[in-house]
């Protein structure tokens, strides 16, 4: 790292770019909707024009900072985004629809490359020529929407201006030429893309959207590096040095952004894989992207991996020295699961090779996917327990109470997917300019695009299935415990039933042994959530995608849940994503491996990872890291579609509850993400310390 490099990672850590915000008197929220929703009240504008003003306004109020040696500018000076509607006209909107999250765009994949390689002066003339057919048309929604798209195109160029002024101002000649040429033409250069697309992602966040993936960044990126370097423009050493300072701009804003716990914000960024026609397209800049990320051991962007026959031993091992750290990524995809499964689900074959992933896992689609791929949970674990009190009395054998689960899981789902309906999305005119390609082909993005599924995650899997196989194994075939004793000492959360608790917490088969006792159990519930959603299709005409990840339900979930027969007591947490029970006794990572392979992922494509949390001692040397990437790529080999993994110190982890100043930069994996772990809030941090340290 050289020198310029660590000052400015030095500034970031320091938070001393913080100096730069703005504290304008309608910094409140309050003061915000008084000085901008109110005006747009007053101006009797739709919703679209107020969204477009929003952004106008936002960046109006921007104050361009321009440092002289920094070479990718804008920096976030406005700290808080206003909202369009007034509280009462959000009330009424929400009385009317169900809203997803903060009822905003997020969790797409922009299409960046054709708008970085055509500029915004094309687009906007792409936009122009539209408007002239629309207006003789008499289409008046089509002519409301483009004159917001070019007012948004207008108000970017006109921030980009300013902030050529100012790096000129600063003496910065090389960031105020480059912005004399992006945005408003297309970039030349791997400089000029970098900075172009830092605009455009600048811009989505001052829209109002969130969780704004960064998508195949070494796929529409790459040929402008290459020319550079064949060309002599560029240097490798220069090029790695604007990379690192491109990868340092996603953690200068990070904390503006909204997320579940801070770090939660959705900055995941897809390497290697397909292409769209087939082929491996792992190259150079993948690379430089995983040296990049091992250098500045920043939380953003957040690094995805995609993997399949093509992937040598040593991508793997690079990506291991990345776990190493700490980081809690890359998260890896399998394109030989990944692909076959989407294709299932009704993606173009060319579609599903070119997928990324969400903020945190779900599989979609760049430019093309307006999925809603979080859009809810079913719960393994509420679903057992219903079952188990309705039912459990009256079966004669364990195959009965299976059926009886079939049913409870497709009633459960059938109660939630009757709640999706007039689904409200805030409008977001800036955003449609970056999806599907061209501009005669974007729409408001609320109205849809090319793909439209919904994923719900699936969670408490382990509590399910082990409490699923300790009632096989003690009330039908040992018939060592009644369905009525079981279900007392359920109710009661094992107050008075010491010896029973021990037996189903310690001693009952548990998933995550290579036990078919219990692994075939998770199967087939997994099996029975696809098959529930088989067939089912949204308001928006997509399917329902079945997943294997808990995002932050595995707390949810587990807040309001009784004791489970597994052993678990009330109130206990559940595992995330796919993992063992927090108090198993595993048998060690292999066999883990081995339990979750056997799930029919290609049924459950919306996806979920394998987590596991690795001590650290696991990586202390080259031979090490090796075994380390080779489970990863058993793993995989095996039919896995997803695993993330977590380099963890109990004793650490527990120091920094007690010393969090002397660990501000200790990074942990949460469940889709990585956060600092003294910024997570104590639920989050005591789960992750409880989660079970694995040694190889």
């Amino acid at each position: 790292m050289n020198s310029a490099i660590e000052g400015m990672l030095k500034e970031l850590l320091d938070k001393s770019h913080h100096r730069f915000r703005q504290n304008l008197r309608n910094e409140s929220q309050d003061g915000i909707r008084k000085d901008f929703t109110d005006s747009c009240q007053d101006k009797n504008i739709t919703y679209m024009q107020r969204a477009t003003e929003r952004l106008v306004y936002v960046l109006e109020l921007e104050k361009p900072v321009v440092l002289p040696h920094e070479k990718i500018a804008f920096l976030r000076t406005v700290v808080k985004i206003p909202e369009i509607y007034t509280e009462a006209e959000w009330t009424d909107i929400k009385s009317r629809h169900y809203i997803h999250e903060l009822g905003k765009v997020c969790n797409i994949c922009p299409d960046y490359a054709y708008t970085i390689k055509a500029g915004l002066g094309e687009r906007r003339r792409e936009a122009l020529q539209r408007l002239e057919s629309c207006e003789a048309a008499g289409d008046i929604p089509e002519t409301v929407f483009l004159q917001a798209v070019i007012k948004t195109i207008d108000a970017v160029e006109g921030l980009a201006r300013r902030y050529a002024e100012a790096a000129e101002a600063a003496g910065n000649t090389s960031v105020a030429g480059i912005l004399r040429n992006v945005p408003a033409n297309g970039a030349r250069t791997f400089h000029e893309a970098l900075q172009f697309f830092r605009i455009l992602h600048f811009a989505l966040w001052c829209s109002g959207n969130y969780h704004n993936t960064i998508g195949r960044f070494d796929q529409y990126m790459y040929p402008y590096l290459k020319a550079d370097l064949e060309e002599g423009r560029l240097t490798y050493d220069g090029a790695f040095e604007l990379l690192e300072e491109f990868f340092i701009s996603f953690n200068k804003d990070s904390d503006l952004y909204p997320g579940m716990q801070q770090g939660d914000n959705g900055q995941s960024l897809v390497l290697g894989g397909l292409d769209r026609q087939g082929k491996d397209a792992f190259n150079p800049l993948s690379e430089m992207c995983l040296k990049a990320s091992l250098e500045l051991k920043l939380i953003d962007p957040k690094i995805n991996l995609r993997v399949n026959r093509y992937t040598p031993a040593e991508v793997y091992e690079l990506a291991m020295q990345l776990t190493k750290q700490g980081l809690g990524f890359p998260q890896y995809s399998n394109d030989e699961v990944v692909i076959p499964g989407l294709i299932g689900k009704g993606y173009a074959p060319e579609d599903a090779r070119d997928y990324a992933v969400a903020a945190c896992w779900e599989f979609i689609i760049p430019g093309k996917g307006m999925d809603i791929p979080n859009i809810g949970a079913l719960s393994f674990a509420k679903a057992v327990d219903s079952c188990v009190h309705k039912h459990l009395r009256h079966c004669t054998d364990f195959r009965a109470l299976m059926d009886y689960m079939k049913e409870e899981i497709k009633a459960a789902l059938s109660e939630q997917l009757g709640s999706f309906k007039s689904i409200y999305m805030e409008p977001s005119p800036f955003m449609s300019l970056l999806m599907d390609g061209r501009i005669e082909n974007a729409r408001d993005i609320s109205a849809g695009a090319v793909y439209n599924n919904y994923g719900l995650h699936g969670t408490g899997i382990s509590t399910a299935a082990d409490s699923l196989a300790a009632i096989k194994k003690y009330v039908f075939e040992n018939r060592e415990v009644s369905a009525e004793e079981l279900l007392d000492a359920v109710d009661n959360d094992f107050s008075e039933h010491y010896d029973l608790w021990i037996k189903l917490r310690y001693l009952s088969p548990k998933l995550g042994n290579d036990d078919d006792y219990a692994d075939d159990i998770a199967v087939e519930l997994f099996d029975y959530f696809a098959e529930a959603l088989q067939g089912r299709q949204n308001e928006r005409g997509g399917c329902y995608r079945a997943g294997t990840g808990s995002a932050m339900y595995y707390l949810w979930h587990a807040r309001d849940a009784a004791a489970s027969p597994d052993g678990r007591k009330k109130g206990e947490p559940l595992s995330a994503n796919l993992s063992p029970s927090l108090h198993t006794k595993v048998k060690g990572p292999v066999s883990i491996l081995r339990s979750f392979s056997k799930i029919h992922f290609e049924n459950v494509i919306n996806g979920g990872p394998l987590t596991l949390e690795l001590h650290d001692t696991v990586f202390r040397d080259d031979e090490s890291i090796r075994k380390a990437a080779m489970l990863v790529r058993y793993f995989m080999d095996s039919g896995g579609h997803q695993l993330q993994l977590n380099a963890v110190n109990k004793d650490k982890l527990l120091d920094a509850q007690k010393n969090p100043g002397a660990h501000r930069n200790l990074i942990v994996r949460v469940w889709g993400w990585s956060g600092y772990f003294t910024e997570l809030d104590r639920e989050y941090q005591d789960h992750i310390i409880q989660r079970v340290e694995l040694v190889i």
